[in-house]
């Protein structure tokens, strides 16, 4: 991992964290996200993540509930052969302008085993008992 100077390393709150949160890298000033507006934060953190890795870009629950503002493509993901710096799409679904600070925690990075597979074209697909029932078909 690389970090901006001033820039926070990844860091898990608790013992049984799945994820670490990431902070804002804005050492110029901070950034006014207007209701409903995104915006790309930078982190000021560059990483190599493993083959057969990727890191998902999750939201904070506590930005979520208390200001209702999310990660707007969640999960984001960061693929192993990317080496550019994280930023995060952060939105902002509340009635009130929200200001983000240099060194705010404003998202949490999970990381996750992938695996690639063949995809295959077939005239028909085997059956299964739920067919082709699709959203709340399992029950409400």
């Amino acid at each position: 991992m690389t970090l901006e100077k001033g820039a926070s390393i990844p860091v898990y709150a608790t013992e049984g964290s799945s994820g670490a949160d990431i902070h804002a890298y804005l050492p110029e000033g901070a950034i006014t996200l207007k209701p409903g507006a995104f915006q790309l934060i930078p982190t000021g953190i560059c990483m190599e993540i493993p083959k057969g890795f990727e890191v998902q870009v999750r939201p904070r629950s506590g930005l979520a509930a208390k200001f209702g503002v999310t990660v707007l493509n969640s999960p984001g993901t960061i693929d192993s052969d990317y080496r550019g710096e994280v930023k995060v799409i952060l939105i902002n679904h509340s009635d009130s302008n929200f200001i983000v600070r240099h060194g705010e925690r404003i998202a949490q990075l999970v990381t996750a085993k992938t695996a690639n597979v063949q995809f295959n074209a077939h005239e028909r697909l085997k059956e299964t008992a739920r067919g082709e029932g699709g959203f709340g078909s399992t029950g409400t």
